[in-house]
């Protein structure tokens, strides 16, 4: 049966549920026929509320980058150092199990000469203040923030989606190797930290590099 009133926003809603009912793949397998069907409506009925599939997309990520970057900021807000990023770790992780795949729609890189990803961009930039904020409680130099926002992302990621991914089939504690990979990630950005210091002398603030690396949702 139709559902009444089908706005934009209603349209954007139920294209998270498709998204959530597919997994790890709902982001990936997205598409305007499935939320037509979920809306009970023909799927060219969707065009009267969003302008493409690349523009569902586009908004589906932007919401779940917002939400990943609210839950990294209320786990590490008054925590520092290796705490802070163990938290920040943990949010992540947490919310990549509660919604696999609105966790995969953070990794899509808004384009930086598109106006219609200004959007993205901007909780972009703000995803990376907060990481950027972690890091920095550790005194790294400027010119190594941007390095061990990307290790560490990279640490983070790739752990996660194996895990989602069913790659770590052994039985050994896949929550004790998360603590483990942690704890590998705090000494290596504590190592990089004391490998050198900016050339002012000055440690990097998060505002620092917003500019240089914001092409990722969720750096």
């Amino acid at each position: 049966m139709p559902r009444a009133g089908l706005s934009h926003d209603a349209v954007v809603r139920l294209a998270l549920e498709v998204v959530d009912d597919g997994g790890a793949r709902g982001f990936a397998d997205l598409t305007l026929a499935k939320v037509a069907a979920k809306a009970g409506v023909a799927a060219p009925s969707l065009y009267k509320h969003v302008g493409s599939l690349a523009d569902l997309r586009r908004e589906v990520a932007l919401i779940a980058v917002r939400e990943v970057t609210a839950a990294a900021t209320s786990a590490t807000v008054g925590r520092a150092g290796s705490d802070a990023l163990r938290a920040l770790a943990t949010s992540w992780r947490t919310y990549a199990h509660q919604h696999p795949g609105r966790y995969a729609a953070t990794q899509i890189g808004p384009d930086p000469e598109d106006p219609a990803d200004a959007g993205p961009r901007e909780a972009a930039a703000e995803s990376v203040q907060v990481v950027g904020a972690v890091l920095h409680g550790f005194g790294l130099p400027d010119e190594r923030l941007i390095d061990a926002i990307r290790a560490v992302r990279a640490g983070f990621h790739g752990f996660v989606v194996l895990e989602l991914g069913g790659g770590f089939r052994m039985r050994e504690d896949v929550d004790q190797s998360f603590a483990v990979l942690l704890d590998m990630l705090v000494a290596g950005v504590t190592a990089l930290a004391a490998s050198g210091t900016a050339a002012d002398g000055a440690p990097a603030t998060p505002d620092t590099v917003l500019d240089h690396d914001t092409a990722g949702s969720h750096r």
